[in-house]
């Protein structure tokens, strides 16, 4: 009876593991798709609304996707303390904050730098080439994220199922 209940033990443990794997896989492709939406409302209140820039990163932290919504919320909150930081320091604290809970890459996370180092430094329609240039950057990863979840997803499921079975056939 002991053995049956560690060998479940080892089983559910491992399969947990591959299914947490396979969750990064298929979350990730609906983060850049929720984070395309969140800059797409950005670049148009920057550039029909002339809104200002933290008020613009507040307007899309309301509206947007609450798994994206931190890094807009954190980056209006910096800037709207006046503490003296630029956009682009408020834009790379909120992202180093909003990054080790995501499923972002590191690819991912060099986009969203990349356009932070634009953020507030330019005039509206340099600021638009910018925010248009991330969006193209992340629609690319967007479609590779989609493939490697196709992949992957049920690989490690599988995976981990099959891993817990082999360790308990070894111990036993």
């Amino acid at each position: 009876m002991l053995k049956f209940i560690g060998a479940a033990a080892v089983v559910l443990s491992c399969t947990l593991i591959g299914m947490t794997v396979a969750s990064s896989y298929s979350r990730r492709p609906g983060e850049i798709r929720s984070l395309l939406t969140a800059l797409q409302m950005l670049e148009t209140e920057v550039s029909y609304g002339a809104t200002p820039l933290p008020e613009a990163l507040a307007y899309v932290a309301e509206r947007c996707d609450p798994r994206v919504a931190l890094l807009f919320s954190r980056t209006a909150q910096e800037l709207m303390t006046m503490r003296g930081i630029t956009a682009r320091e408020a834009w790379e604290m909120a992202l180093n904050e909003y990054y080790p809970r995501s499923a972002l890459t590191k690819t991912d996370r060099a986009i969203l730098l990349e356009l932070g180092n634009s953020l507030g430094i330019s005039d509206r329609e340099d600021q638009v080439k910018h925010l248009v240039l991330a969006k193209e950057q992340l629609k690319l990863e967007q479609a590779k994220a989609e493939e490697a979840s196709l992949k992957n997803t049920k690989v490690y499921n599988y995976l981990g199922f099959l891993g817990g079975l082999t360790i308990v056939l070894i111990l036993i």
